[in-house]
């Protein structure tokens, strides 16, 4: 038998406490940073480095929040103190009777409704979409599958402009079905679900998933239905949550597409319809309609945030 010699740190670290191990992990993490132990321990550092911190930390959060915390202050003022001093904290007082009015003056609530419906659509196609498209190239993998994947991933170098004309022509004449599809929310929903940039996630994350799993389902009977339904898609909720939260933002703020196939202004999201109206209603209604615009998708982040960077910044489905 071959006997290993046993060093002094070996011994150290196979006797040492939980907390004392902790601590010897955090000062090997210093050690790997760019500020060593030693560079720390000076007063230059020690105080400056805190310092620029904290001065990053307020410009963040100046830079994020202070635009939305504007245009509250804006809903909340009379048109004449916008216009004269943008900056002042309203000087004629709070007017708290701009966001009722508006509510129903503007109809943000038609608009929102419609805005709602739309990112409704667009979730559930987009989801379909992705997660069987993903499904087929991950899990089934057909032999035609890298030519799809190869075929997806060259769309995304192809400018939106470009495929903006023949997909219009599209809606205007469905293929095969020969149905016009303008004011409709199906002209919303249906190009919002062929998203290469969703498939090519979702399908990264599928191949996280150990073949091991896969193959013990199908020896178990599984078929394709039930290993998609009861295996790929549980294991797949973080990913699923941030491609849901990125398509419901994102057809929330989406102007020029509900713009071309929804003219009609009763089925025209809130994005559509405040630049239309701005010219018959007055400035400060039109603040507190952009801010109650801006605070749906402002809250759903907040909400999710736990998922959406989780989702994010697992590198993998699951850790074997």
């Amino acid at each position: 038998m071959t006997s290993y010699p046993v060093t002094e740190q070996a011994v150290s670290t196979a006797t040492e406490t939980p907390r004392t191990r902790r601590r010897r992990r955090a000062l090997e993490a210093e050690e790997r940073g760019i500020v060593s132990i030693a560079d720390r321990r000076r007063p230059l550092i020690r105080y400056g480095l805190p310092a620029i911190q904290v001065l990053l930390f307020i410009g963040v959060v100046i830079a994020g929040i202070g635009p939305l915390l504007w245009l509250l202050k804006s809903g909340l003022s009379t048109s004449q103190d916008i216009l004269r001093g943008p900056m002042q904290l309203w000087p004629s007082g709070i007017q708290w009777s701009n966001l009722p009015t508006a509510w129903t003056r503007v109809q943000i609530g038609s608009y929102l409704g419609n805005t709602a419906i739309i990112a409704l659509g667009s979730l559930i196609s987009t989801l379909f979409v992705c997660t069987t498209g993903a499904f087929v190239l991950s899990v089934l993998r057909p032999k035609w599958g890298p030519i799809v994947t190869g075929a997806v991933l060259a769309t995304l170098f192809l400018p939106g402009v470009i495929s903006l004309v023949p997909l219009y022509l599209t809606i205007l004449k469905m293929p095969v079905l020969g149905v016009n599809l303008q004011n409709t929310f199906w002209a919303v929903w249906l190009p919002q679900a062929a998203g290469a940039f969703n498939i090519l996630v979702m399908k990264r994350y599928f191949d996280s998933i150990p073949r091991e799993l896969i193959e013990a389902a199908r020896i178990d009977g599984a078929s394709n239905l039930r290993l998609f339904t009861a295996l790929v898609v549980p294991l797949s909720k973080p990913i699923l949550g941030v491609v849901a939260l990125l398509t419901v933002i994102g057809s929330w703020k989406d102007y020029l597409w509900p713009l071309l196939v929804l003219p009609d202004p009763r089925m025209q999201p809130i994005s559509v319809a405040l630049p239309r109206v701005q010219e018959t209603t007055e400035i400060s209604l039109q603040m507190s309609a952009l801010f109650l615009a801006v605070l749906v998708p402002v809250v759903l982040f907040l909400v999710f945030q736990k998922q959406f960077l989780k989702g994010v910044g697992m590198s993998g489905g699951i850790k074997e």
